[in-house]
């Protein structure tokens, strides 16, 4: 209990600092998004309505200081204020409409990647020096130095325009009502493929290469001999005894992962213009949204914080020498 409180303190401080830095980058960006919208409406406002709208956005002339409580006051009652991009919509309904498709996106991806890389690192490190381990670590690398946009344009061009296998933008078809329907799941899967499949080439070498080399350390621990020296099964030892341990690593880099799936692959859902929350904060910093802005860096911040934070819970249950530390 004491390592959790400890931790938690830790992270509670670096939550505030992560509140306080959102709360400064925006006003410390040039420009003005009030004076956009009005420039926008062809000085059709007047200066009272434009006074009212700073008050409003949260942008006026008061003192920083002044700002910044008023700030911590609304974040810690739920209240992120109104959109500017797409006003005057509330900044927590513009990301509770996005959020979902990027979990959807990103957690699919991250899941297959995790549990497919892991599975081929731990084959690779088991039978080493095998078609498997010689093959698939040079050839997943190759494809995982190429960035996200580059594999998706070409997935984009070869799947979707030329072979016409898959849809290439939104994610799912326009005019089709949502629902839990046989028919709007199959619609939503197959506009998932394309974008999931560009993340999971680029990231699924670098789970592969992680196991291999734990793997690698643990074969050779001296529990490992004695469970050959029983005569225990090979596959038994692979998973039970060597892949059991060799997970630990793992389990950070998942825990890590899971936190950024909130931000999501920017570039792969501008991409494919895939709703997510990486595609709305692009529109965001591009017409000065300093609400939405503020909103989408919290989301992601908080987002990756808890997820630290259980997998420090977690490895407090996987590895009992870490509460001594």
């Amino acid at each position: 209990m004491r390592f959790i409180l400890r931790r938690l303190g830790f992270y509670l401080i670096a939550f505030w600092a992560s509140i306080t830095l959102n709360f400064l980058l925006p006003r410390f960006m040039p420009g003005d998004p009030v004076s956009r919208m009005f420039a926008r409406t062809q000085d059709r406002m007047q200066p009272e309505q434009i006074e009212a709208l700073r008050k409003l956005l949260g942008v006026d002339d008061r003192p920083l200081w002044e700002q910044y409580i008023g700030y911590m006051t609304n974040i810690f009652t739920g209240q992120m204020g109104v959109s500017i991009s797409r006003f005057p919509t509330p900044v927590t309904e513009v990301i509770a409409s996005q959020i979902g498709w990027t979990l959807l996106l990103g957690g699919t991806a991250l899941v297959i990647a995790a549990v497919v890389g892991n599975l081929l690192g731990v084959l690779a490190a088991w039978r080493r020096g095998g078609a498997i381990d010689s093959a698939l670590p040079p050839l997943l690398v190759f494809i995982g130095s190429f960035p996200y946009f580059w594999l998706a344009m070409g997935a984009l061009y070869l799947f979707g325009v030329v072979l016409n296998w898959f849809p290439i933008r939104h994610a799912f078809t326009a005019g089709l009502e949502p629902g839990v329907t046989w028919e709007f799941i199959g619609d939503v899967g197959a506009h998932l493929v394309l974008p999931a499949l560009t993340i999971v080439l680029v990231s699924i070498g670098g789970w592969m290469l992680g196991m291999r080399n734990t793997m690698i350390a643990t074969n050779s621990e001296d529990y490992i001999t004695m469970a050959e020296a029983k005569g225990l099964r090979p596959g038994r030892i692979m998973l039970r005894y060597a892949a059991r341990n060799a997970m630990l690593p793992s389990v950070t880099s998942f825990g890590m992962g899971l936190g950024f799936v909130v931000g999501g692959a920017l570039l792969t859902e501008v991409v494919f213009a895939y709703p997510g929350v990486g595609y709305q904060l692009l529109n965001a910093v591009q017409g000065l949204d300093y609400p939405l802005m503020q909103g989408l860096f919290l989301t992601i911040t908080a987002a990756v914080l808890l997820a630290n934070f259980l997998v420090d819970i977690l490895y407090v249950r996987l590895d009992p020498r870490v509460r001594s530390n």
